[in-house]
């Protein structure tokens, strides 16, 4: 398919989208609702990315090709690039609401999901539908089909390669105003770091994927600099001090601009939650020179740094011409979602309270330790825990599990899931009581039993136990 043909398949898929807006209901949009199953089997049938060696993810140049046949979609939509270990994705929720509380035709695009792949492409709030999905999918698959064909691509684009070029489409044919991406895995090799941001912004980071990453803290920040540009802007917080001293070097030697989000974090001392104003956070802040109350219902003093990167990337927005203010800021934090991060689902007749959180690593697992000891001291705690293989279950584990009054394991169901039994070795050295269940959904039903009408339900460990637990409940995304 060469460019003329691929205009074509634009062309097709915008008159199939106006179709889709007036309520004219097509043939052609019938098979399109019809085979997004297919579309996104064909997804997952590329396989998970990261087992292949050498690795598909990592290499910029090819995604650059794929991006050229496709009119470079990427470069005509400004955007925001977010990187880090944790709070990436909570950044980019909250400043994507805010951008849209602005008045601005927003685009975010995040990883991985919680319930459904669509999940992850949205426009002001709203998941990307089926057939425009399938559409999208069919297009870019084509053209990767051609690309390998001809000898300009050395393999089929990857899993996360084809639904970041389906992102950058997407948001290019809808006309956003501007897009929040959240960087995938590492940064400088990210399929997502080929555009030129008008902001980066490098959230907290701590010990993950280090097979790809590299051992240490000082190595991974060299990969989520990685989105930094030279002579561009730079939001940041303080970190760690080898993190701190590699993302100063990479500011210095880009001669970028340094935007410290620290004006916007509140101070609250060790121990103290008074912020917590039932299932929202809430306190004063002066922000563009007024004072606004943020009410966030992100909760934990972790999120307190995420919502200040947000603000602080918010703010430069504005100094660059887009239309925020202080009031939408406002606005744009109190009426943020992310679902899965802190999520309290109230208790009703049948089931007791339930507590959703991906903490996925140890410096996640902290993280909810200590909002989970300020916010339910006097309260049993049973946790359903379940772990991928290629997770610090060991150390996840001696975190959460000492605050657990019992654990129930349960395993995924993805290929990489840990068993049971392996994440029982992991935390032999725990006395706490544990069982096993053969899935999530058994696993949700002992825990309502053991934790009665009183009890605590926590649901973490992992993306794809939480995306479960979600589904079976029928939790709203």
């Amino acid at each position: 398919m060469g460019i003329c043909q691929a205009r074509n398949h634009r062309h097709t898929l915008e008159f199939s989208v106006e179709a889709q807006t007036s309520g004219v209901r097509t043939l052609a949009h019938q098979s399109y609702r019809m085979s997004s199953e297919t579309a996104i089997a064909r997804m997952y049938a590329l396989g998970h990315e990261l087992a292949q060696t050498p690795s598909h993810k990592f290499d910029l140049k090819h995604m650059r090709v794929l991006l050229t046949a496709l009119e470079h979609p990427e470069r005509q939509v400004p955007g925001v690039l977010i990187a880090g270990t944790n709070g990436k994705g909570s950044t980019a929720a909250t400043l994507a609401s805010i951008l849209q509380a602005s008045g601005l035709r927003t685009g975010l695009y995040t990883s991985p999901h919680l319930v459904r792949i669509n999940e992850r492409i949205r426009i002001d709030g709203a998941a990307i539908a089926d057939d425009e999905f399938a559409l999208l999918h069919d297009m870019v698959d084509r053209t990767a089909e051609r690309l390998v064909a001809e000898g300009e691509l050395p393999w089929h684009p990857s899993f996360f390669e084809m639904l970041t070029a389906m992102a950058f489409e997407y948001f290019a044919r809808k006309k956003v105003d501007i897009a929040v991406l959240e960087v995938g895995m590492g940064g400088r090799l990210d399929a997502t770091n080929v555009i030129e941001p008008r902001v980066s912004v490098i959230t907290d980071i701590s010990l993950d994927h280090q097979k790809f990453l590299g051992n240490t803290v000082a190595e991974i920040a060299r990969e989520k600099a990685g989105i930094l540009r030279r002579n561009g802007v730079a939001v940041l917080l303080p970190q760690q001090r080898e993190v701190n001293d590699v993302i100063g070097n990479a500011v210095l030697e880009l001669e970028s601009r340094a935007v410290s989000a620290v004006p916007y974090v509140p101070p609250v001392s060790p121990g103290s939650e008074s912020y917590l104003k039932g299932a929202v956070a809430s306190y004063p802040l002066e922000v563009m020179g007024e004072e606004i109350t943020v009410e966030t219902p992100l909760l934990g003093r972790h999120q307190l740094r995420n919502i200040a990167l947000a603000i602080a990337a918010a703010e430069e927005l504005a100094s660059q011409g887009f239309p925020v203010t202080a009031k939408s800021i406002e606005n744009g934090i109190r009426q943020s979602r992310w679902p899965g991060r802190f999520q309290i689902i109230p208790a009703t007749s049948e089931t007791p309270e339930i507590i959703f959180d991906v903490a996925h690593n140890p410096a996640g697992a902290w993280a909810l330790r200590s909002t989970l000891s300020a916010m339910y001291e006097d309260r049993q705690l049973t946790f359903v825990f379940g772990a991928m293989q290629d997770k610090a279950i060991r150390e996840i584990t001696e975190i959460l599990f000492p605050i657990a009054a019992r654990v129930v394991l349960t395993t995924a169901d993805n290929p990489r899931s840990a068993t049971p039994a392996g994440i029982r070795e992991a935390s032999k050295r725990i006395e706490v009581e544990m069982e096993d269940a053969t899935d999530v959904p058994a696993a949700l039903q002992r825990a309502k039993t053991i934790a009665g009408a009183e009890g605590v339900i926590v649901v973490t460990g992992s993306i794809y136990i939480v995306g479960e637990a979600m589904r079976s409940l029928a939790v709203r995304i």
